[in-house]
């Protein structure tokens, strides 16, 4: 068996390792929607090891917190499906990383949890850049609202972020 990754992501997630490790960039993730899937991804790839630095599956408010510094408030005022809290996210695995680039998803991936604010398919992504102070984040509602679809195009949106 090659892979138990869909085809879509693990051409991506090499994508993403070769120029990265052409551009001889470390990457680090901060992920809760999908669970680790985005370092799965790059961790398919042999020598994802010279680009992938380390990866933080917080999926709990909690995790967030204690894991990656996101102040209580952020969750409490805007909600962990955020643009606040996923730069904050990012911007915690960027300190707390060796890596050049963070990328911090969260999201509702269903079939429970959406809000006629934040329905199921909404998805939140940021990076930080050890070289900007700009924040980089944004928020996307897939049509797709299956869990593994949300899932599924999170995870390739991610990646897309980790190109150089």
């Amino acid at each position: 068996m090659d892979s138990l990754l869909p085809q879509d992501i693990v051409d991506l997630a090499r994508r993403v390792v070769e120029e990265n490790m052409a551009a001889g960039r470390k990457v680090s993730l901060a992920e809760s929607c999908t669970g680790g899937l985005v370092a799965a991804a790059l961790t398919e790839i042999s020598g994802s090891s010279s680009v992938l630095d380390r990866g933080f599956v917080t999926y709990s408010n909690e995790a967030k917190q204690a894991e990656l510094g996101v102040a209580s408030d952020i969750i409490e005022t805007f909600g962990a499906v955020s643009v606040a809290c996923v730069y904050a996210m990012a911007k915690g695995a960027l300190e707390r990383s060796d890596s050049d680039v963070a990328v911090a998803i969260s999201g509702i991936a269903g079939p429970d949890g959406g809000t006629e604010q934040k329905p199921v398919g909404t998805v939140v992504f940021a990076r930080a850049r050890r070289d900007s102070d700009e924040p980089e984040a944004e928020l996307k509602r897939f049509d797709e609202h299956s869990r593994a679809g949300v899932r599924h195009q999170a995870t390739l949106c991610a990646l897309e972020l980790l190109l150089p």
